[in-house]
């Protein structure tokens, strides 16, 4: 064996050597394991984030390979829809170009054509990471076949009744271009200020006042005695584009410690304000649009029609200061504004007629499954956090004004307008003759699905499509195992749209890996200068390294702090590994006769105990952390010290350093490989595909 291990000498050819031996594959022997890797962005280089899973998923499905399982880590990537079309388009910007240049088609195939480009920059990076997943399985969600399933999905719930087209107030970015579902927006605390404005015979705090054009209503609470009096009544108040007459109406909604205790009712563009009108359409008028899609005010504010919204604001503040119609302003008012969770845009409530999935029928089989312990959630807390967003779950806003993804597969009946009860035909290909009012001339949807619909559907889609029995044999999946962070935007999916296509789970188990943070517990960013890039560290330390400091003491659910130094503290156990190999298969010669092998054995068959119910119980950071310090400090330390000493015999010493092999593999595989190739001759060829030690 060379004097130093140098990772960069072994990990191709080792990897090379695995995928060649049909190791990731998972055999017709043995029970099944199955866990489907969540799909990284097709075009996207992988982050810190993405290693975390590689590593997690690839301790997993190397343990129970090794303990005979038919382990299955399937693969694929993500066509991710907006997050793909933003960054697209980004790129246009820095040509001259928008999506406004191009017809839909053309768009498309541009950005088809970049992603196709990029494709293999993620699966290359994760074999680099050691992912032993079967690449022989790979699917991409625009996959021909898969788009095909998702397509019969939407037909189904259709048919079934759980879809529905509605005019709704939706969140819509005026930078993308798209409405999002509740899930997707972040909201983020802003000191903005609070206007009080002079509204007829009230005086009324709003955050809000360029939405003043779109007022249908002014509210109280109903046991607000203060404004009793007034509830029901019509009152004329000022505008800014002359006077105007409103309805005062009564609602628990309103706070009579929020400002006045009044409050602008604006259902076009404030969500709890819908919520108002829905509950007193008799009382007042329906949603009225001021804001338009492209974020600038319309016809309807009058001289301020084309201005944006914040330009809009300081100019309808300023001439209501004029006219005397602003009593003061709050200058320190915190509150909780939604922003867009790609572009970071202030998110626009708009009203908008999309496609929504009810969920209420679906959620409440996901609830009685978690009840029932058909699936157990890793990670402290975030069972209830589940169990919560099922309870409050809105109906699913499934429409994307975007071009990249999967086309909605409906027809419209007439030119296609805002009109929710207008006539359409669910098909994917063009009808010839409308079933509800006979129309024979059709208009296409143009809108795509939510990527996170295709998605959901993900571990039941890979396998339905894959190797002919895969499904069978393979669903439901062992384990899912993400960040904690897509809980309700990707797991909570899943588990509802797997129990909808199959009446069964689609995992039994889910762990949920922490955001890895930087050595000072900081969010990495690019901008802050504290990412690390994943392949970076690999050239540098090597791929063993990276993955043990990824995973060492980490906990289900709470998030890690990995840096530099623990990386290069890290790459010193593969040295150690090298170097105590190293003097057991060289230095025989030192090694006496006399031995006390039994307590030896004894010890280590304790650790094989220990490590295997730490990884059974799904606690690899504490696998690691005790296979760690076995093997620095009681084998390394302790028991080669004995050795030197005659107490052990080299061929004890021999089979402990095998056994520790096959513990560390699951975590440093590429350098307990590549010892394993330097050891006296064994049976099993490959230690990816040997066996497990006895506990």
């Amino acid at each position: 064996m060379d004097k130093t291990y140098r990772a960069e000498k072994f990990e191709d050819g080792i990897y090379q050597a695995w995928e060649k031996s049909g190791a990731f594959q998972p055999g017709n022997q043995g029970k099944p394991y199955t866990i489907i890797m969540p799909p990284p962005n097709a075009n996207d280089p992988l982050h810190l984030g993405h290693a975390m899973f590689v590593t997690v998923e690839d301790i997993f499905i190397r343990y129970q390979r090794m303990r005979g399982r038919a382990a299955l880590w399937l693969p694929g990537t993500d066509h991710a829809g907006i997050e793909t079309q933003f960054v697209f388009e980004k790129k246009l910007a820095k040509e001259g170009q928008s999506r406004f240049d191009f017809d839909r088609q053309t768009l498309y195939q541009m950005i088809w054509d970049y992603v196709a480009k990029n494709s293999g920059v993620a699966i290359t990076q994760m074999k680099k990471l050691g992912a032993s997943a079967d690449w022989t399985r790979l699917k991409f969600t625009l996959d021909k076949d898969v788009v095909k399933f998702v397509l019969n999905t939407f037909k189904q719930l259709h048919d079934d009744g759980l879809v529905y087209r509605d005019l709704k107030l939706v969140n819509y970015c005026t930078r993308c271009g798209t409405a999002f579902s509740n899930l997707e927006i972040n909201h983020v605390d802003r000191n903005e200020p609070l206007y009080y404005l002079k509204y007829g015979p009230f005086t009324l705090a709003t955050v809000r006042p360029e939405t003043k054009f779109g007022d249908t209503a002014v509210a109280v609470n109903p046991k607000d005695k203060r404004y009793k009096k007034w509830v029901g009544q019509e009152i004329e108040v000022k505008g800014l584009v002359g006077k105007f007459k409103i309805k005062v109406i009564a609602d628990n909604y309103v706070d009579p410690q929020f400002g006045t205790g009044v409050v602008k009712i604006t259902p076009a563009h404030d969500h709890n304000d819908y919520q108002v009108w829905q509950r007193h359409k008799q009382e007042m008028p329906g949603p009225n649009q001021v804001i338009d899609f492209d974020g600038r005010l319309n016809a309807k504010a009058g001289k301020y029609q084309g201005l944006k919204v914040m330009a809009a604001r300081e100019k309808v503040v300023e001439d209501l200061k004029k006219q005397g119609l602003l009593v003061k302003v709050d200058t320190a008012y915190n509150h909780a504004v939604g922003t867009c969770y790609r572009c970071g845009r202030t998110i626009e409530p708009l009203p908008l007629a999309q496609f929504f999935i009810k969920v209420k029928p679906l959620t409440k089989k996901v609830l009685s499954a978690l009840n029932q312990s058909q699936v157990t959630i890793y990670g402290a807390g975030h069972d209830k956090i589940l169990k919560h967003w099922l309870n409050i779950l809105d109906d699913w806003n499934i429409s994307r004004q975007i071009v990249w993804g999967i086309t909605i597969p409906v027809w419209y009946c007439h030119h296609k307008t805002n009109d929710p009860d207008q006539c359409f035909v669910v098909s994917k290909t063009k009808p010839i003759k409308c079933p509800t009012c006979g129309a024979t001339e059709f208009e296409a949807e143009t809108d795509t699905f939510d990527t996170w619909f295709s998605s959901s559907q993900w571990p039941v889609v890979t396998l339905k499509t894959n190797q002919k029995d895969d499904f069978q044999r393979f669903y439901p999946t062992a384990l899912m195992e993400t960040g904690y962070d897509i809980l309700p935007i990707w797991v909570m999916r899943m588990l509802i749209m797997g129990m909808y296509l199959t009446n069964q789970v689609p995992f039994k188990q889910v762990y949920l890996h922490g955001l890895v943070r930087d050595q000072k517990g900081q969010k990495m960013s690019k901008s802050k200068g504290n990412a690390l890039n994943p392949l970076d560290v690999v050239e540098k330390y090597g791929a063993d390294a990276l993955r043990l400091a990824l995973v060492m003491s980490t906990t289900a659910g709470r998030d890690n702090s990995v840096g530099e130094d623990k990386i290069r503290g890290m790459r010193n156990l593969t040295n150690k590994i090298w170097n105590a190999a190293r003097y057991i298969t060289m230095e025989e010669s030192r090694f006496a006769k006399a031995s006390r092998d039994d307590e030896f054995i004894k010890h280590l068959h304790k650790v094989v105990e220990q490590v295997t119910k730490q990884l059974d119980d799904l606690k690899p950071g504490l696998a690691a952390e005790t296979v760690y310090n076995q093997f620095w400090h009681w084998f390394c330390d302790e028991q080669i010290e004995a050795a030197k000493a005659g107490k052990i015999s080299r061929a004890a010493l021999l089979d402990g350093l095998r056994v520790f092999l096959k513990l560390l593999h699951p975590f440093v595989p590429f350098v307990t490989e590549a010892v394993w190739q330097q050891l006296p001759k064994a049976k099993e060829k490959l230690l990816i595909s040997s066996q497990w030690p006895n506990t």
